[in-house]
């Protein structure tokens, strides 16, 4: 069965693109990432998904249930950590979550006791004096109290120190590994390929790749980096002498040497640094960042 389900999902605003035509499938039990950077359509995506703004076009479900017609269900088995959250500013942390839970119709009091012990936040604080980040901890806990089948978190670590962010991760894993489904939209491209086994990168409104994130990483494409004196210009002779066709991206000069990607023969490449007086070269596959900065500035095909 699938968690998220959507076929041709269309949301403007008035004249203005927001998402266009997207195919989503999410299984339940994934941990999936939905990447894309500020303005791409992800907010868009997940309050549309959540109903509340309604889609243009297109059909969407979510743990089978329709997104219009189902909302209200939907709603009680789903938690939902938005981009940034609002309280009430003259309630405590406790009455908060209360709150939450009985509009869920649940007592979730000793999960949030848990929770709230876990990222140090205090239930007694009032919510018009928390911090940023301590207002997160609360969206968090609100989100995540009644044990969902599926959590839905839009950009959610903002706000949260490092220390914070990695037991907010090490929480979500375990709900994950308990059978919670988990779509994590975020444009932090290192949270993506740390806790996701399956991702999409949106667009312009527009789903452009998808699939496993080591499907998505997978590439011919390498990063070198070149210690001593290496001309560039060498390589694009000696792959036109051999007949045969390189490509050299994101070059970046280093204090001692170059980095570059490069996508060809490896041959050819040990043949022109053999050329020169280079000390030291490593060669390795590059990031998730690197290929999601391909999708972006290179029309969307694969390197």
């Amino acid at each position: 069965m699938y968690a998220i389900q959507t076929e041709k999902l269309t949301k403007y605003y008035g004249k203005a693109r927001g998402i266009i035509g997207l195919d989503l499938e999410v299984k339940e039990g994934d941990f999936y990432g939905f990447i894309g950077p500020n303005g791409a359509g992800k907010s868009t995506t997940v309050r549309t998904l959540l109903g509340l703004i309604h889609k243009t076009e297109g059909r969407a479900s979510i743990l089978g249930m329709d997104i219009e017609k189902d909302r209200n269900r939907i709603l009680s088995e789903t938690g939902y950590l938005p981009s940034e959250a609002a309280f009430y500013p003259g309630m405590r942390v406790r009455d908060m979550l209360r709150l939450s839970a009985g509009l869920r119709g649940k007592d979730c009091r000793k999960n949030a006791s848990e929770l709230c012990e876990r990222l140090l936040l205090n239930p007694d604080s009032r919510m018009d004096t928390l911090s940023y980040g301590n207002r997160r901890k609360a969206a968090v806990v609100c989100a995540l109290q009644h044990k969902p089948r599926l959590c839905i978190l839009d950009e959610p670590t903002g706000g949260l120190d490092p220390l914070m962010q990695r037991e907010f991760f090490s929480i979500l894993r375990e709900y994950n590994e308990k059978g919670m489904t988990v779509f994590l939209s975020s444009h932090v491209l290192s949270e993506i390929q740390r806790y996701c086994t399956r991702a999409a990168i949106i667009r312009e409104g527009r789903i452009i790749a998808s699939g496993s994130v080591e499907e998505l990483s997978r590439t011919n494409a390498r990063r070198v980096s070149v210690r001593g004196r290496f001309d560039l210009s060498s390589l694009a002779g000696a792959s036109a002498g051999h007949g045969r066709t390189v490509q050299i991206r994101d070059v970046q000069e280093l204090e001692d040497g170059v980095s570059f990607l490069f996508d060809g023969e490896i041959n050819l490449l040990l043949s022109a640094l053999a050329a020169h007086p280079v000390q030291d070269v490593t060669i390795s596959e590059p990031d998730l960042e690197e290929i999601f900065l391909h999708y972006y500035t290179d029309g969307g095909e694969k390197p």
